[in-house]
């Protein structure tokens, strides 16, 4: 499909007065010729016209072409977005640059994220220097088109030319007001295909009307079938999710009852922080969805009246010798840093990982953590009747229609028609929206709180109507919009960013006003609270919607327990033996290692992490790559906070339940190695198809070990996200529950630690939960995946009780400032983990030795857990000794000492290697970058 090829979002055709639903792939799919009865004048095709993105050095912009420099004032911008882009507002553009398309019709283009080849670029108009990206203003409130939305007539435009100077620039309002229709074009009538082609079932449609006693009108389809998406309702994974520990002594806020996890650390402060994942827009979209994933996380924790303080993620994708990889790799990290970075919170860590499994459905999570005194929280249930209902943040257009529902559906090679699914973000507004939220909850003028996420308006008035037993009358022609002409249906499902839903008491609105306004941004008093129990949408005084919100998104919405079945394939996977590879030889131990050091998955990441602005807000002590988990302070105190997201997709692929297990462990021994104590998680399940009953039996047994796993570490889950229906043509994702991990660290100055090696002359130990034993096998491992191309076996071996003793010594050591510095044996295993804390180091080597063993790649290469390779200076090794009696068996093997000189490493009486810092680093750090370019 062709870039131009993109449908226009949920529009009015002025041809026929029908609307004309923009719906996902598989709804215009099914649809065929019935868009075509609706909307006459779309033509054969029935879609509505597409319209062009390209993608700029500075990100998703309009592609409409502004005046060469030379036509610029010469006055200042009214803020500067980026040093190559001056903003303009859109009042004073009334030019609009169109261009024919291959039919002959006239479409205005706007410019995007993706990178678009050159001969799908418009050219520079005559005159021109050079193509500039349209500025911020005009893309929030884009000028209105001068021909019809839906004309498709072979109308040839003028040719380009440079428009005129433009008139001396003025302030463009952010609550600038598009005009209503006078009257409202007749909708479709409601039937079941049109019901199926909003991707309700049969079943679902006949409970709804069951419970209407009616057929619903067209606006209240359209909120069953977000409402009841996957994405909103959790309907194929709340009866697992249920079986998650939630409790804990720390906790502040039941999972579900509010917008994100709260934890209290201490000294009068709480923490927030939750994962979401952003998977589907960011397979068709990488920029914008990725962007937008940050935005909407983040909104999350600042609804709690917390100010995110740092932001992580977690990306998936396939073999980066594909093109598209390296197109939607480059995407959305850029998204991920160009929001971050302007919305001005550091993203502190994460993961990458390259598998062919997410060839065709990339995984984009993305975590935020947050810090608010525990008298300031927001609550999100609307309980008071009578309480006035506002709408603040920017304006709403027909952005993200429907994004709900394609997040709930499988990926295909139709899905480059969804792009119109993809909300557009601006972290600019989401600034502003940030100051002016904290400063109206420190005000206390807002009752409760609700981010416009997933759905819009729909989800944020229905959850909080639901949580707080109430019900809410809405106004919708009162939504300030962006775009003329917009449609209940279109309010009521716009997922238009940085936006959010405030209830306060009546009198408290001319305060939320001028706070707000002060921000530049919106408050519109939309509705009332009311004691009804019913949502009841007007427009105009005439009544378009109402329904119960318990039926919507509360107690009485549909849940389902799947079909499970053992997957075929694991049959194939654990037939598998170590002995069915050949051993290595010493003389290939070094070449071994420089590969896996060269491996995407294994190396270096500062190709993504430059791009990230990790230490603005100067709270960042540790950053990315230092240790193993991230730490930042929490200024006003002696505390700070160590976070890390983990979770290997391909342990979880060959064994569901302990790849989870796993996930957890290992995202509370980062953050221990890093010197926190893991207090709570947060999770973000990404899996197939929940009608596929091997995908859906992984689901059930990665729950399962997620919570063996959170109840013996003492680390409850505090919310999260699910994403399902993570599958392409080509088959599922590995199933990957993301896990996000909290710790706190007691002493800012001197609990966190290196995972570089720190003096010379330190000695080396390896904490393990048992009398030495080399790994036995190699399954499951990177050393498999990458020398040998086979992802069989088990998973790696852990045992719970002997993981919380290592974690638990671990701990200990580092409060009693005995550890120079810690490493956890992970992917690549021991000869891996010992490379990297030398290739972080400044110079310095190491000389380690091994015992005998039967396989050497299992020894050096084996990925069993629980262990955790630690230096101590010379004269603190008894005091180590010492210190483990009191920990369950754990034991400190002696490996070596730090050295100014290589790694030399031997294994029993045999040396198998000796390589220079120099000779290690070289692949680690040009991996990435090399196979990017």
């Amino acid at each position: 499909m062709q870039p131009w090829r993109r449908s226009w979002p949920l529009t009015t055709c002025s041809g026929s007065g029908r609307w004309s639903t923009c719906r996902p792939t598989s709804t215009r799919r099914r649809l065929g010729h019935r868009l075509s009865q609706i909307c006459p004048t779309a033509g054969t095709s029935g879609r509505p016209p597409r319209r062009h993105r390209t993608s700029g050095p500075t990100g998703s912009t309009w592609s409409a072409r502004p005046p060469c420099r030379c036509h610029l004032p010469s006055s200042p911008p009214r803020r500067t977005i980026t040093s190559s882009t001056r903003p303009i507002p859109s009042s004073t553009l009334p030019w609009r640059w169109t261009t024919p398309n291959r039919s002959g019709s006239t479409r205005a283009s706007r410019r995007g994220s993706q990178r678009t080849p050159p001969e799908h670029i418009l050219p520079s108009p005559p005159g021109c220097s050079r193509p500039l990206p349209i500025p911020h203003e005009a893309r929030i409130h884009p000028p209105a088109p001068s021909y019809p939305r839906l004309h498709l007539g072979s109308g040839v435009p003028p040719a380009l030319t440079c428009p005129p100077p433009a008139p001396p620039l003025q302030p463009s309002p952010r609550n600038a007001h598009a005009p209503m229709p006078d009257t409202l074009p007749q909708p479709p009538e409601v039937d079941r295909d049109l019901a199926l082609d909003h991707g309700l079932t049969d079943d679902e449609y006949d409970e709804i009307l069951d419970r209407l006693g009616r057929t619903p009108t067209f606006t209240e389809l359209g909120i069953y079938s977000v409402m009841w998406s996957e994405h909103c309702s959790y309907k194929n994974s709340t009866a697992l999710l249920k079986t998650l520990p939630t409790e804990g002594d720390q906790l502040l806020a039941e999972v579900g009852e509010e917008n994100a996890g709260l934890v209290d650390v201490g000294d009068g402060k709480a923490v927030a922080f939750k994962i979401e994942s952003h998977n589907h827009p960011s397979a068709v979209e990488p920029y914008e969805g990725a962007a937008t994933g940050v935005g909407g996380i983040h909104r999350d924790i600042f609804t709690m009246g917390a100010r995110p303080i740092c932001a992580l993620d977690s990306l998936r994708f396939g073999s980066l010798e594909e093109s598209r990889v390296r197109y939607l790799f480059d995407g959305v990290v850029r998204g991920i840093g160009d929001y971050g970075n302007s919305f001005g919170v550091p993203t502190v860590g994460g993961e990458v990982y390259f598998e062919d499994a997410y060839e065709g459905n990339p995984l984009v999570n993305a975590m935020s953590v947050g810090v608010v005194d525990t008298d300031q929280t927001a609550r999100a249930a609307a309980e008071t009747p009578g309480h006035h209902v506002i709408l603040v943040g920017a304006a709403t257009g027909r952005d993200g229609i429907h994004g709900a529902t394609f997040a709930s559906a499988e990926i295909d090679e139709d899905s480059e028609e969804d792009r119109p699914s993809v909300q557009v973000g601006d972290p600019f507004t989401e600034k502003l929206l940030l100051e002016a939220t904290l400063e109206a909850i420190r005000e206390g003028v807002v009752g409760s709180i609700q981010d416009m996420g997933a759905a819009g308006i729909t989800s944020s008035a229905f959850e909080m109507s639901a949580s707080g037993g109430t019900g809410m009358d809405l106004h919708l022609d009162r939504v300030p919009t962006r775009e003329t002409g917009m449609t209940p249906y279109e309010i009521m499902l716009s997922e238009s960013q940085e936006r959010m839903l405030v209830v306060c008491e009546p009198g408290d609105e001319e305060a939320l006003a001028e706070i707000y306004g002060k921000w530049d941004l919106n408050a519109q008093r939309i509705g009332t609270v009311t004691d009804t129990g019913r949502v009841r949408a007007y427009w105009d005084d005439e009544e378009v919607a109402t329904l119960d919100p318990a039926h919507v998104a509360g107690d009485d919405v549909p849940v389902y327990e799947r079909d499970t079945e053992r997957p075929a394939y694991l049959e194939e996977t654990r037939a598998f033996n170590t002995d069915d590879v050949p051993d290595l030889a010493p003389a290939e131990v070094e070449d071994t290692l420089t590969t896996l050091l060269g491996s995407p998955n294994i190396a270096s990441k500062r190709w993504v992490h430059e791009q990230y602005d990790t230490m603005v807000r100067t709270n960042t002590v540790v950053g990315p790559g230092a240790s193993d988990a991230a730490v930042v302070r929490l200024k006003g105190t002696g505390k700070g906070l160590a976070v890390k997201t983990d979770c290997n997709g391909r342990y979880v692929y060959l064994n569901p339940r302990r790849g989870a297990q796993i996930a957890v462990a290992e995202a509370a021994r980062n953050v221990t190695c890093a010197g926190g104590t893991p207090v709570a998680l947060t999770n973000c399940c990404n899996f197939g198809n929940p009608h596929n009953p091997e995908a859906y039996w992984a689901f059930a047994k990665a729950v399962e070990g997620m919570g063996d796993a959170g109840r013996a570490l003492g680390t409850p889950v505090t919310g999260g996200n699910v994403s399902l229906y993570n599958e392409h043509p080509e088959g599922a994702i590995f199933p990957t529950p993301t896990i996000g991990m909290l710790g706190v660290v007691d002493d800012i100055d001197t609990q966190p630690t290196a995972a570089a090696l720190q003096n010379e002359g330190d000695a080396l130990f390896l904490l393990t939960p048992r009398d030495w034993c080399h790994p036995e096998r190699t399954d499951g491992s990177e050393y498999l995946s990458t020398v040998h191309d086979r992802t069989a076996g088990d998973a790696p071996h852990l045992d719970l009780d002997e993981e919380v003793a290592v974690q638990s010594a671990t701990q200990a050591l580092i409060r009693e400032g005995l550890v120079q510095h810690a490493h956890d044996v992970s992917d690549g295993g021991l000869a891996v983990c010992l490379a990297e804390s030398v290739i972080h180091s400044d110079g310095l080597g190491l000389e380690a030795t091994l015992p005998a063993a039967d396989r050497l790649d299992a020894a050096l290469f084996g990925e069993a857990q629980s262990r955790v390779v630690v230096s101590v200076r010379p004269d603190d090794a008894p005091a180590l000794g010492a210190a483990l009696t009191d920990h369950n068996g754990v034991r400190a093997r002696r490996l070596g000492a730090v050295t100014t000189g290589p790694l030399r490493l031997t294994v029993g009486d045999e040396p198998v290697l000796d390589a220079s810092p120099a000779a290690l680093t070289a692949p680690y750090e040009a991996a990435l970058p090399d196979a990017v370019t």
